[in-house]
């Protein structure tokens, strides 16, 4: 089952899309949001495209949104670099050790963009990001962002642009450390490769016909996400820049060439 998509244009978008994706004329398209199905509910899968510095943000766990009382669900989230422009960057963790105090001292005036450690970054660089993970976008990438079904976000610093900030919840789960270098992946050329084992979400990439050993780890619902040749699930062809929902691994057929994420929630 293919998911329907919602197009949100946003003002640090971009008017030229990579490939498949045509921005409507004149609109600048930040995000495009695959709706997840009501069969699996916990994950959600979509494209973020930059053209301007996104806020520096976190997010908290479960156990930080159930006592807020924001939901059960908090957000990790990952992402996979499908474009980048030259020099684009991603600040995720900490050059060195902050506290509380001066990560919000550092949030007022503006000098907690120049404490996070940005990473330069091409197609294909994956990064997982846990909850309370402090990080910001830069401009000129293009994402795959797979995620909890959460919105909570807390805005630490937004560049002086007229949007509300979260000072205080922020500062209650932000983690004030480097990022470990251990959740950056790059993508094989070739063959499978997992990206992601818990503890909410496994997410593999699929090269070519699935082995034994996916078919066993996803036979219940998952999500589909082609990068390149079409892939077929239960009779329906799925493109790249499009997600599909899929009842187990077994019942998908990719294309000898073809590559894809398959995504599936953990207990």
């Amino acid at each position: 089952m293919i998911l329907p998509t919602r197009t949100v244009e946003k003002v640090w978008g971009m008017d030229v899309l990579p490939a498949p994706f045509v921005a409507p004329e004149g609109k600048r398209i930040g995000e495009i949001w695959f709706e997840p199905p009501e069969q699996l509910p916990e994950l959600l899968v979509k494209y973020l495209f930059t053209s301007e510095k996104l806020s520096v943000q976190c997010h908290p766990d479960d156990a930080q949104a159930e006592a807020a009382g924001l939901g059960r669900n908090g957000k990790e989230e990952c992402w996979l670099v499908v474009a980048a422009e030259p020099g684009a960057t991603l600040g995720i963790g900490f050059d060195a050790e902050i506290s509380s105090d001066e990560m919000r001292a550092s949030a007022l005036d503006g000098t907690i963009e120049n404490k996070l450690t940005w990473h330069e970054v091409q197609a294909g660089d994956f990064f997982y990001i846990p909850a309370n993970t402090v990080h910001a976008i830069g401009p000129g990438c293009s994402i795959i962002e797979i995620q909890q079904n959460c919105d909570i976000t807390y805005r630490l610093y937004d560049y002086g642009r007229p949007r509300e900030l979260h000072l205080d919840e922020g500062m209650a789960v932000a983690i004030g450390e480097p990022y470990p270098e251990e959740l950056y992946k790059r993508l094989p050329a070739s063959g499978h490769a997992s990206l992601v084992d818990g503890p909410h979400f496994m997410l593999d990439l699929v090269d070519g016909v699935a082995d034994d050993g996916l078919l066993y780890a996803y036979s219940g619902k998952l999500l589909v996400v082609p990068l390149s040749g079409d892939v077929l699930v239960e009779g329906d062809v799925v493109k790249p820049g499009e997600c599909a929902y899929a009842p187990s691994l077994a019942s998908v057929t990719f294309a000898p060439q073809g590559k894809a994420l398959v995504t599936a929630p953990l207990a």
